[in-house]
C-alpha cells in the first residue's frame, strides 16, 4: 500500500512539474502567437501580450497556493495565475478622451439599469472584445435603442427627424450621423441620406477606414508626448 501511495505522489509531482515547464515555455515572448486567443484588434497589431496582460506577482507555486487558499475560503480574493485579467481601467490608460460622448463610467448610473441588462456598455470589452481582429465586435449597429427611445428635440436639425426615426424603429441609421465616442472631427449632416451608409459602418467595425473622418481629437497622452518633443 505504501508503495502505491508513493507512486501516486510521484506521478502527481511529475504532472505538476511538467505543467509548470509547459507554462514557462508558452509564456516566453517568442511564444505569444501560440498562447494568443486570436488576432489583435484594429490598432493593437503592434502590441505585445505583456503590454496588457500584467504578470501576477510571485512564483507559480505561490500563485497556485494563494488561489487554492482562496478556493478553500482562507483568502478574501484570488490573485490570478500567470497574468492579471485585463480590465476597462487598463484600456482607459491609453484610450481616455477628455470629451468622450459615452464614457463607460456613465453607464453605471442608476438610470441605465435597464439598459445594462441588454448591453454591457460599462465595460470596454462589451463592444471591443480583444483577439477578434476587428475594431468593434458587436453583432448589431442598432444598439442605441437601449437608451434613446425617449429622445426628443424641439428644433430637430435633421430630416427625417429623430422622432420619425424612433417611430419607425430605424436604429441602424443612428451611426450614419453619430460617432459613438465623438472623437472624430466631423460635420453632422442635415439629411439622413447624406450620412454614412450602413455598409461603410460595418466595414469600419471590421477594421476598415473611418467613414466619419481621418482626423481625431488629440488624446491627453498624445498631447503630453507632443509637448515633450
Amino acid at each position: 500500500m505504501a508503495s502505491l501511495i508513493q507512486w501516486r505522489n510521484l506521478g502527481l509531482l511529475v504532472g505538476i512539474a511538467a505543467g509548470l515547464l509547459m507554462l514557462a515555455f508558452l509564456t516566453y515572448p517568442e511564444r505569444n502567437s501560440l498562447v494568443a486567443k486570436g488576432p489583435m484588434n484594429t490598432g493593437h497589431e503592434g502590441l505585445g501580450c505583456e503590454q496588457c496582460h500584467v504578470p501576477v506577482k510571485g512564483t507559480a507555486a505561490q500563485q497556485v497556493s494563494s488561489n487554492v487558499y482562496y478556493w478553500l475560503g482562507l483568502r478574501n480574493k484570488t490573485i490570478g495565475f500567470g497574468s492579471k485579467d485585463v480590465e476597462s481601467g487598463d484600456c482607459i490608460d491609453c484610450h481616455e478622451r477628455p470629451d468622450d460622448r459615452h464614457p463607460i463610467s456613465r453607464f453605471l448610473e442608476p438610470r441605465f439599469a435597464e439598459a445594462r441588462k441588454h448591453i454591457r456598455a460599462y465595460e470596454c470589452v462589451a463592444c471591443h472584445t480583444e483577439h477578434q481582429g476587428k475594431r468593434v465586435t458587436l453583432s448589431t449597429i442598432g444598439y442605441c435603442t437601449h437608451c434613446h427611445q425617449d429622445t426628443e428635440l424641439k428644433n430637430d436639425p435633421i430630416f427625417p427627424t429623430h422622432a420619425d426615426v424612433i417611430r419607425s424603429k430605424s436604429w441602424n441609421t443612428c451611426l450614419q450621423c453619430h460617432d459613438f465616442h465623438g472623437n472624430h472631427k466631423m460635420i453632422t449632416p442635415t439629411r439622413l441620406d447624406d450620412g454614412v451608409s450602413e455598409d461603410r459602418i460595418w466595414r469600419y467595425f471590421e477594421g476598415g477606414p473611418s467613414p466619419y473622418s481621418s482626423e481625431k481629437f488629440v488624446e491627453p497622452r498624445a498631447a503630453r508626448e507632443g509637448d515633450e518633443q
